[in-house]
């Protein structure tokens, strides 16, 4: 993409600041000159020809962003420039990693297709200066205060962005991971627009457990579900181990074997990433080391890390359902105790 083939149509700047505490949301678009529109067209350039920017494809049935775009109006800009810009804070919000940005929407167009930018502008932190009057007396006082929401300049790269084709809703983007639920993830592409690109591995399988973990909970009510989830990540553990991965569809069989209504629901969740015939075989010892043993949380504090060889041993650990419903944890055969500091 040329930039100077890009045609600025429409802009609009939306604040989210997540130590303000909420969005502020334009109501009017961006007046802008020659000098801001260059900016635009520098950012937007540098997506289209970078090696980083990943073609991706929305999960239509999932995506509101998807949904929104699929019936843009030049009329309606403002109100889905609002919608976008209000989902994105949403996530953000609820997420202290990600960094606070200026969410610049653009419309433009590139030789004889449209598109939408989605800017996310991460504030940078630089000193400037400041003048004050003295006090009782004549003259300024020069002082140096440090910045906390500068944008990006324009030989810089953006770490999150999109840019999507109107015409086929083909969207690519570029994004960093940052931590979310404790786990770092491309929440830019993943939860926010909702669309997959070629996937890792470690992605796949993430997907993959989280699915297993929704269906069951959908499908086990609290007693049964502890057990069911253990099982589970055994399962996955072994075929890791013993056969390098597995076919997401025969995971399945094997964890759902006997409750045919939950294999069909954990199908249809992976039908919408189109992963029911893939074949994930994580490679990296740090993908598959959360599989290596069993993390049990009790409701009164206490944390449990069992090593999956011995959860398997009945001769090391035993689960006991109580006749009240509560269930004890025996750990077996300890012939060497340490507390460490």
């Amino acid at each position: 993409m040329n930039k100077e083939d890009i045609r600025i149509k429409r802009m609009i700047l939306h604040i989210l600041d997540a130590t303000i505490g909420m969005p502020v949301l334009s109501d009017t678009e961006l007046l802008y000159g020659s000098e801001t529109a260059q900016f635009v067209r520098e950012h937007i350039a540098k997506i289209a020809a970078g090696d980083d920017a990943k073609e991706c494809r929305f999960y239509q049935e999932e995506s509101e962003i998807f949904k929104m775009l699929r019936e843009y109006d030049d009329e309606n800009f403002l109100d889905i420039s609002k919608s976008i810009a209000g989902a994105l804070y949403e996530i953000m919000a609820g997420n202290i990693d990600i960094p606070s940005a200026d969410l610049l929407i653009v419309r433009f167009k590139e030789q004889e297709s449209e598109y939408l930018a989605i800017l996310k502008m991460n504030y940078k932190e630089f000193y400037t200066h400041r003048t004050m009057p003295v006090e009782e007396g004549e003259g300024n006082s020069n002082e140096m205060v440090r910045h906390k929401s500068i944008l990006p300049s324009e030989s810089q790269r953006l770490s999150e962005a999109a840019i999507i084709r109107l015409d086929d809703l083909a969207v690519w983007v570029i994004e960093k991971k940052y931590e979310v639920n404790g786990e770092k993830v491309n929440y830019f592409s993943y939860l926010f627009l909702k669309c997959s690109s070629h996937l890792s591995h470690k992605s796949k399988l993430s997907i993959v457990s989280r699915a297993v973990e929704s269906v069951q909970k959908e499908g086990f009510d609290e007693s049964e579900r502890f057990e069911k989830q253990m099982r589970a990540k055994r399962i996955l553990q072994e075929e890791i181990e013993e056969n390098g991965g597995f076919v997401v569809e025969e995971i399945g069989e094997k964890i759902f074997d006997d409750q045919p209504e939950l294999k069909v629901a954990f199908q249809d969740k992976m039908e919408k990433y189109d992963m029911v015939k893939e074949k994930i075989a994580p490679q990296s010892e740090n993908t598959v080391r959360k599989y290596q043993s069993q993390h049990l949380f009790t409701d009164t504090g206490i944390e449990i890390k069992i090593p999956m060889e011995q959860y398997k041993n009945p001769r090391s650990v035993e689960f006991i359902t109580n006749p009240d419903g509560t269930v004890s944890v025996l750990i077996k055969n300890i012939e060497h105790l340490e507390a460490k500091l």
